[in-house]
């Protein structure tokens, strides 16, 4: 992949990341909570997938990606520890939420996992940033 495709992809994954937040909030105001937890989930997984695109690295199961954002990004201190923390919770609580029969799913857990995925996504759109793998947006080079 070339710089300017890889440049593309990222660009893409954050869109992805930023639309699934929006959908999670709108699930939220509707109180659909299993599906705002399945959407936050989603955008830290595609906000990790440009992250570790970054690196050329890519897996086709969502434990394996996690496990490389531990190993190449947590465990050399690139991000924090915490946010390793959510974003497992949050796979967790999309499959339990998801797969699992007759669990309810309760309004703080669903709020508190869109809160962790705004600032997972976050945490990744400004390690891009500040690397260089993301432009800034028109908006912020007219500020």
């Amino acid at each position: 992949m070339n710089p300017e495709q890889l440049a593309d992809l990222l660009r893409y994954r954050m869109e992805q990341a930023h639309e699934t937040l929006r959908e999670a909030e709108i699930l939220l105001k509707e109180s659909a909570l299993r599906g705002t937890i399945n959407r936050a989930y989603y955008a830290m997984f595609y906000a990790l997938l440009a992250l570790l695109a970054t690196k050329r690295l890519g897996t086709s199961k969502h434990s394996g990606a996690l496990a490389l954002f531990d190993r190449e990004f947590v465990k050399t201190g690139l991000f924090p520890r915490e946010l390793s923390r959510s974003l497992h919770l949050a796979f967790d609580r999309r499959q339990t939420h998801d797969y699992g029969e007759m669990i309810p799913v309760n309004r703080q857990i669903a709020e508190r996992t869109l809160t962790d995925a705004k600032t997972f996504v976050a945490a990744i759109e400004s390690h891009l940033r500040s690397t260089g793998h993301l432009a800034a947006t028109q908006e912020e080079t007219n500020e």
